[in-house]
């Protein structure tokens, strides 16, 4: 791969990144995207300046980084570059819905925007991916996110599992044990104040997830709070 080819497709997973963490803020500090990234706030720094200097991030010195408009942009096309792939291997491969995720994020830095319409075409112009999340569509527009944690909801009350976000194939395999994929209705059993632990009842069963999984399960609520 010639470095060409390598600041493109690394900066087009900062990019993506970047929106992903400024989704619920206006500003993110470096570390908390190297945090994200997994690598160190030093070749974050690198990257984020040579990214500055092509007009794709705006950095504000002690204060963070956020996307431009022409960031955000291109953010975007490779956002539905992604949930396309995603669409692509579970339904004309059948590939497991916990897997595609990384195997999207491969295939998202390779395709020609030919490639990207097409691959739109033959699916049907899908709407979301199969974790639930809305594809942008080739004008760069993306419908309004659906939902709201699950860590917003109070016992008793129930939900519909929508999506999930931001993904990773750790999370979604466990929560694909679990029986717990979009559509799934669910109900809040018990939240463990002191570990803050979830108890949910879904189906038949009873599940316990982590409070970070309950910040990624994006709900829309049935019903108000069950009464005492």
């Amino acid at each position: 791969m010639s470095e060409k080819e390598h600041y493109g497709e690394s900066a087009e997973m900062y990019l993506k990144t970047i929106r992903e963490l400024t989704s619920n803020t206006e500003l993110i500090p470096i570390s908390q995207l190297a945090e994200r990234l997994g690598i160190s706030n030093v070749s974050a720094t690198e990257m984020v300046h040579r990214m500055q200097d092509r007009d794709l991030v705006e950095h504000q010195p002690y204060k963070g980084i956020r996307l431009t408009d022409s960031g955000a942009k291109q953010a975007l096309q490779v956002v539905r570059r992604h949930r396309l792939w995603e669409c692509f291997l579970t339904d004309q491969l059948g590939l497991p819905w916990e897997d595609v995720h990384d195997l999207a994020c491969d295939l998202e830095h390779a395709s020609d925007p030919r490639v990207t319409e097409a691959l739109a075409d033959l699916l049907g112009k899908p709407e979301i991916c199969p974790h639930g999340n809305p594809i942008p569509g080739i004008n760069g527009h993306c419908e309004d996110l659906r939902g709201q944690p699950l860590e917003q909801l109070s016992e008793g009350q129930r939900a519909t599992l929508v999506r999930i976000y931001p993904e990773s194939n750790a999370l979604l395999a466990y929560l694909a044990d679990h029986g717990l994929l979009p559509g799934s209705e669910l109900q809040v059993i018990e939240v463990n104040r002191y570990d803050r632990l979830w108890t949910l009842q879904v189906g038949k069963s009873q599940e316990m997830i982590s409070n970070s999984i309950a910040k990624r399960m994006i709900v829309e609520p049935q019903t108000i709070a069950a009464e005492a």
